[in-house]
């Protein structure tokens, strides 16, 4: 009995802590690691930049309101042509006999006349003939405009659907498009809509032309905000003496709204929401070591860095790197501090 005494109590004296070895021996959670940067607030140029596709500024579907069969047509695709300018000539034999109609209506209106004069007929059968003249006038005037087509712009031929001895159908016979200016049209935020006023200058980027930029007008401004979308629609013309800049191509339009001071962040900063698309940024609190999860909006991309419009404070400290590891009001180890 003392031999086996003294052999459990020699046991315990070599681990006088017992159980709790394993506990102090297991290390303290490690905190993730970050980088962050002091940010603040700059003066940020306002300007925006939208896709657009270049778009004649107006655009004539040349045909007749009324079937006939084409006589004629004087241009072909790619064709310039003046305003006013004959295009095509449909089968004009109804315009022959009507001209006739005509003559024979004016003598005998002639006649009814001087009967009147002389006592011999009435004003009611002058007025009668007079009337059936002036409709017949009319149908001429209208049977012509639709047998002889003009040009109602001066511009070029786009499109043409037929070839003389067809009849005239659906489609119309010419397609004529105004190609200076030609025209583009955005859609702006409507928290722009203050800024943007008719007259105002913007500039065009093409990558047709890439080392080139134009000059545009804001042409007109349509007078109502898309509720689904806010925005509101912008026309801006182009000059286009020399119709370089062809309906179809692609189009960058700048818009400069001056200037406004906005907190401007690295684009490390930001992070997207897995499943929608919101951003955030982690905020650093030196006075416990933890961040918070900062929804914000960003504003325009500058170089490698984002104004932020709203969600970041001027002067906060703000996380680059190790965002993987974090959550809102966790505690991080700064490994690395930026200044702004």
């Amino acid at each position: 009995m003392i031999l086996s005494l003294g052999s459990c109590s020699s046991k315990s004296d070599s681990n006088p802590s017992g159980g709790d070895e394993k506990a102090a021996s297991k290390p303290a959670e490690e905190l993730p690691k970050v980088e962050i940067s002091q940010v603040g607030m700059q003066t940020v140029p306002r300007t925006m930049e939208y896709t657009a596709t270049v778009e004649a500024f107006k655009t004539n579907n040349i045909s007749s309101s009324t079937p006939g069969r084409i006589k004629s047509i004087l241009v072909d695709v790619g064709s310039k042509v003046a305003k006013g300018q004959r295009v095509a000539v449909l089968d004009d034999v109804n315009i022959d006999q009507l001209k006739v109609r005509i003559d024979n209506a004016q003598r005998e209106y002639d006649r009814a006349v001087k009967l009147l004069e002389i006592g011999g007929g009435t004003q009611q059968a002058v007025d009668q003939i007079k009337t059936e003249l002036d409709a017949q006038r009319r149908q001429y005037t209208n049977l012509v405009e639709n047998t002889i087509l003009v040009s109602p712009i001066a511009g070029v031929v786009t499109a043409r659907n037929y070839d003389p001895g067809d009849m005239t159908g659906s489609l119309p016979i010419l397609t004529i498009e105004q190609v200076n200016p030609v025209k583009v049209i955005v859609n702006v935020s409507e928290s722009e809509l203050p800024y943007v006023k008719e007259g105002m200058n913007v500039l065009i980027k093409t990558d047709v032309y890439s080392e080139e930029t134009f000059t545009g007008t804001v042409h007109l401004i349509h007078p109502r905000v898309d509720a689904s979308t806010r925005t509101f629609t912008v026309e801006v013309t182009i000059n286009n003496p020399d119709q370089r800049i062809v309906p179809g191509m692609f189009a960058r339009v700048i818009m400069n709204f001056g200037e406004s001071n906005h907190v401007v962040v690295p684009d490390r900063a930001v992070v997207k929401q897995s499943g929608s698309g919101n951003k955030y940024v982690y905020v650093y609190n030196p006075s416990n070591s933890t961040v918070s999860y900062n929804r914000v909006e960003l504003g325009q991309r500058i170089d490698d860095a984002y104004e932020i419009i709203s969600g970041v404070p001027d002067n906060a400290m703000v996380v680059i790197t190790g965002q993987t590891r974090l959550a809102d009001g966790a505690k991080v180890e700064v490994i690395k501090k930026s200044d702004k």
